[in-house]
């Protein structure tokens, strides 16, 4: 007897055995995938629940704070899981593509403080961060380097992207690529960031859109 569930005759798939197939047809199909979609998702109750933590918003500046009607900065504090990377070795034994076909080794920046940032240009709390992150790059090239992971994006959608916003930093194609995003993870939504010193460790790591203030604390804490 065979161990496999059957119909009529006909084998059915374990529950999940077709998740990655599926995956693949639908990004040939130019739709997104499974995957996609639930970051997709996390990025939106992100930035939902910075509303929630901030009803009185009043004045928004992309890239810098986010400024309540009473004049106090309002910072998203992360997710509870973030925490946990505190201190942990970072993966940094992958190798990665960037948006000019390049081969890129993250362990080729060890030594410097790494941000690892991941992305995509739907994201719209992504976009916010992306002018604190070119200011941040230039201010403190010579100890730090940006490193920006688009997690679906084909190189067609990233390099006008890159063009538009000035952005100075590498970017990575993370599409396809759910290794570097499980050893980075969890991702729940986009952007999220991760923060690592010199040692190699991983100092911090960031769910949700971050201030350039939260940002150049954790930078400057490490250099």
């Amino acid at each position: 007897m065979s161990d496999s569930p059957a119909t009529d005759g006909i084998p059915v798939a374990p529950s999940g055995a077709t998740d990655g197939a599926d995956d693949a047809v639908q990004e040939a199909e130019g739709r997104p995938s499974r995957r996609s979609t639930w970051l997709a998702m996390g990025a939106v109750a992100v930035a939902l629940g910075l509303i929630w933590l901030a009803p009185g918003i009043g004045d928004v500046h992309e890239g810098e704070a986010t400024v309540a009607s009473d004049g106090t900065v309002v910072e998203y504090p992360g997710e509870p899981d973030d925490v946990n990377a505190t201190g942990k070795p970072a993966p940094l034994h992958f190798t990665l593509k960037d948006m000019n076909g390049a081969d890129v080794q993250l362990a080729s920046f060890k030594g410097k403080v790494i941000l690892v940032n991941f992305w995509a240009t739907w994201c719209g709390p992504c976009k916010a961060e992306i002018p604190s992150l070119v200011e941040l790059q230039a201010q403190y090239g010579d100890d730090l380097v940006i490193l920006g992971v688009s997690v679906d994006d084909p190189v067609e959608k990233m390099r006008p992207y890159a063009a538009q916003y000035k952005i100075n930093y590498p970017l990575l194609v993370g599409n396809g690529r759910d290794d570097v995003q499980d050893a980075f993870g969890p991702l729940f939504g986009v952007p999220v960031s991760v923060i690592i010193g010199r040692d190699g460790k991983i100092a911090k790591k960031h769910s949700g859109i971050a201030t350039k203030g939260q940002i150049e604390r954790e930078i400057k804490a490490l250099l």
